[in-house]
């Protein structure tokens, strides 16, 4: 059937390398059975059943055996009893045990490498960056991408520098930003038109997703500048949250994140847990804001922790969050206010303050020496 299927997507010149992997592996795997076959079959000669005729022998020697035992814990010394006959047969039987052990140490070693036989390609493939494609499996990277995906999750980090940035209020460091991140404006086009190259409707319609989130994208950053100008923090905080929310998604449709979460929903691991057992504020009675530490206490996030970057002002009680670090990257969610908790106690501050600070000022000092950061 795996053939079969890449057969009739030949056309395809992202799928001809995932199909010839495929099918040698598929190759690979029949032989190894066969091989099986052969091992059967020496294991077991001809000799057994000479050995069946001869019952009556062969069910004597686990007594004489077990009386040889017997005398030698008494310390005597016994003569053996067994004739030349018996002596062949035991030999014989002896051979069989040892054959039936290789057998069964070899079938399980050939079904374990027939096994791995189907795993290997797409693990392999998994950690090569191969990209997803929309039927479930992975598919190589086109060449012209080289270090392209790479240098795109290069801009969260730039991403965590302005949050940082951002909310000490250094403006003079914010306002370095736009120039730095619409320098990355060819890595997004040449990424979106050579991952996605081909004529087919799935192609053309993630080129256009992509093509949108970079719009959207840099149409916040300029909202930041504007921001950034007058010094208006609130209309900065959201226009960050957006610039975060249209990059997320970017990285999401274009295959960029480099694991996948296969969990619905993380309620179910709260069924049972008392409310009164989980730590955090009134999520009514004392709302987040803006730079506060958050646990999601409700949806399919629940448990999750993060920081809200950004409160929308048009009325409807949502918020943005940035969840904490995993595998290197941040998810972006927009929730209800009352989803947001505020975690309370003693927390370790969001990572992006542990960065080392930029120095201000358009020299390597500003204000006559480097600048300190802001706990």
């Amino acid at each position: 059937k795996q053939s079969q299927f890449f057969l009739t997507q030949k056309k395809n010149p992202h799928v001809k390398t995932q199909c010839a992997m495929i099918l040698a592996s598929n190759f690979t795997a029949i032989l190894l059975l066969l091989s099986q076959c052969q091992f059967f079959i020496f294991a077991f000669p001809l000799s057994i059943i000479r050995q069946h005729q001869n019952n009556v022998l062969l069910n004597t020697i686990p007594l004489r055996n077990h009386m040889l035992t017997l005398s030698a814990t008494k310390g005597e010394e016994v003569a053996p009893c067994i004739d030349s006959g018996d002596d062949q047969v035991i030999k014989s039987h002896i051979m069989v045990q040892d054959r039936r052990k290789f057998v069964s140490t070899s079938t399980a070693f050939l079904n374990a490498l027939a096994i791995g036989s189907f795993a290997v390609p797409l693990s392999s493939q998994a950690q090569q960056g191969y990209l997803p494609d929309m039927k479930g499996g992975l598919v190589k990277p086109p060449r012209a991408l080289g270090g392209l995906p790479k240098k795109i999750r290069a801009v969260g980090n730039i991403m965590d520098e302005l949050q940082r940035d951002l909310m000490q209020e250094r403006w003079d460091l914010v306002e370095r930003y736009p120039d730095q991140l619409r320098s990355y404006v060819p890595v997004f086009t040449t990424y979106t038109d050579s991952a996605f190259p081909s004529d087919s409707p799935t192609d053309n319609g993630l080129r256009v997703a992509l093509r949108y989130e970079v719009g959207r994208f840099f149409a916040s950053l300029e909202r930041l500048k504007q921001a950034t100008a007058r010094r208006n923090l609130n209309e900065a905080y959201v226009a960050y949250s957006d610039m975060s929310l249209h990059f997320d998604r970017y990285l999401h449709v274009g295959g960029l994140y480099t694991y996948y979460d296969a969990t619905v929903t993380n309620e179910d691991y709260f069924k049972g847990i008392s409310r009164d057992s989980l730590v955090y504020s009134d999520p009514v009675k004392d709302p987040a804001e803006v730079r506060d530490l958050v646990v999601l206490i409700k949806g399919s996030d629940m448990g999750k922790t993060g920081i809200v970057i950004g409160i929308y002002p048009d009325g409807n009680n949502k918020c943005i969050v940035k969840l904490d670090r995993f595998m290197g990257l941040r998810e972006i969610r927009v929730l209800p206010r009352d989803f947001v908790a505020k975690r309370l106690g003693e927390q370790n501050p969001d990572d992006v303050f542990l960065i080392p600070p930029r120095k201000s000022g358009n020299g390597n000092n500003g204000n006559g020496g480097s600048t300190n950061s802001n706990s």
